[in-house]
């Protein structure tokens, strides 16, 4: 077998045709929900103040959009593996735009819950077109590293823009940090038109796109199920962490305004620097062995969180226990993304809008759990980073264990540490 292979046993590693270029683009792609999502939560205040809402009201504007997003992914995947990859795209871009700019000047709340679900709808095809195009240009070492990649914008986010939404929402108000979100969208359309080419021509639909049963079974196998999984769990850990943060670190620890922006720039800067240590390895240690490492070190971070909440030990020994269970999902989350899209050849479109539904339908169930308990107690967010990271291991040793049973029934031997 091919040294990194990360597709059925026989599979060839296509070298990659990702250029520097083309990868920076489809980071942009995967990064335009997550800021979207959470870039003008510091306004939700004035935003229903103007708008005569309550707080129930401008959640809405956050639940609207997580449901488009959610939907999206499974409208464009498909869709994609029956029309090509660029069409679509194109499509939901100039979506994005339409929406983005209603959304600016909405008049009622009505008006902005309905444009932030088409923001949401269109913004998803450049996250799972993205995934996509890079299954259908490389695998192997060369998609995980690509993956890893792009990831270090994607992944990193969701805890950015949470930090950057509250430096701008003051000046700009909660139109103007949206008006960001336009200026993004429209940054993704030029991009998409310039850089973007088809990676699925027809002739390779026709080759080698199944039908949708047949894509459907692909989906079914635990070798694509267990690396989703993996994935959204592990996603899930990084957004509890995000979602309990502003109690965590400034009720509980003490810490004030700026300290809590450098803490979350610490623990995004490790996300960072795993990532890109990920891809730095692709060549050198397959993808499936980065994984298990990953979700390992997560869990054990996880479970540390949980117990010093139990214990109640000093608060601030919180903080250390959250980067060491975000830190090591920076070996997670693009190499399973690349084994799970490896896992469902001919159905990256379908393959990739399952993993993006799994994604931020576990993010938004997770979300509110952590609250649970109040400002008092970091019990319930360990209990869901612990849960979820543990599930996400058992569900990753599921895939490698269809796999071995494989490659041992095939070739009468276990599958090597350096095949993935």
């Amino acid at each position: 077998m091919t040294t990194g292979t990360i597709a059925a046993p026989g599979a060839v590693v296509r070298a990659s045709g990702i250029t520097g270029g083309l990868l920076a683009v489809l980071a942009l792609l995967s990064a335009v929900a997550p800021f979207a999502t959470d870039l003008y939560l510091p306004a939700f205040p004035q935003l229903a103040a103007e708008l005569g809402a309550d707080a129930t009201g401008a959640q809405l504007t956050l639940t609207g959009f997580l449901v488009g997003v959610a939907a999206g992914q499974l409208l464009f995947g498909p869709l994609s593996d029956r029309f090509g990859r660029r069409g679509p795209l194109l499509a939901g871009a100039i979506a994005l735009v339409v929406a983005s700019a209603a959304a600016v000047v909405a008049p009622t709340l009505e008006i902005l819950i309905a444009a932030r679900v088409v923001q949401g709808l269109a913004g998803a095809a450049g996250m799972v077109l993205g995934r996509a195009v890079i299954s259908d240009l490389a695998t192997g070492p060369a998609a995980a590293r690509a993956f890893s990649l792009m990831m270090i914008v994607g992944g990193v986010a969701p805890v950015i823009a949470p930090l950057v939404g509250g430096f701008i929402s003051a000046p700009l108000g909660w139109r103007g940090v949206l008006a960001v979100v336009l200026a993004i969208a429209v940054a993704m359309l030029l991009a998409v038109l310039v850089v973007v080419r088809e990676t699925h021509p027809a002739s390779a639909r026709a080759r080698r796109t199944p039908g949708a049963a047949t894509g459907a079974r692909a989906l079914r196998t635990r070798g694509y199920l267990g690396h989703a999984l993996a994935f959204a769990l592990a996603f899930a850990v990084m957004m509890a962490y995000i979602s309990a943060s502003p109690f965590l670190y400034q009720t509980m620890m003490g810490f004030d305004e700026v300290q809590y922006g450098l803490l979350f720039g610490v623990n995004a800067l490790a996300l960072m620097a795993t990532s890109a240590l990920s891809a730095r390895l692709a060549d050198r240690v397959a993808p499936r062995r980065l994984l298990g490492w990953g979700l390992t070190g997560s869990l054990a971070g996880a479970v540390l969180f949980l117990a010093i909440a139990v214990a109640g030990a000093p608060a601030p020994l919180l903080a250390v226990a959250v980067f060491v269970a975000v830190a090591p999902l920076g070996l997670v989350l693009g190499n399973a993304t690349a084994l799970a899209q490896a896992a469902a050849p001919g159905a990256a479109g379908l393959a990739s809008a399952v993993l993006g539904a799994l994604q931020f339908g576990l993010a938004a169930l997770v979300s509110p759990l952590v609250g649970l308990g109040g400002e008092t107690t970091a019990v319930p967010c360990g209990i869901v980073m612990a849960v979820s990271a543990a599930i996400a291991l058992i569900a990753f040793q599921l895939a490698h264990s269809e796999r071995t049973a494989v490659l041992a029934s095939s070739t009468g031997r276990k599958d090597p540490d350096h095949c993935a």
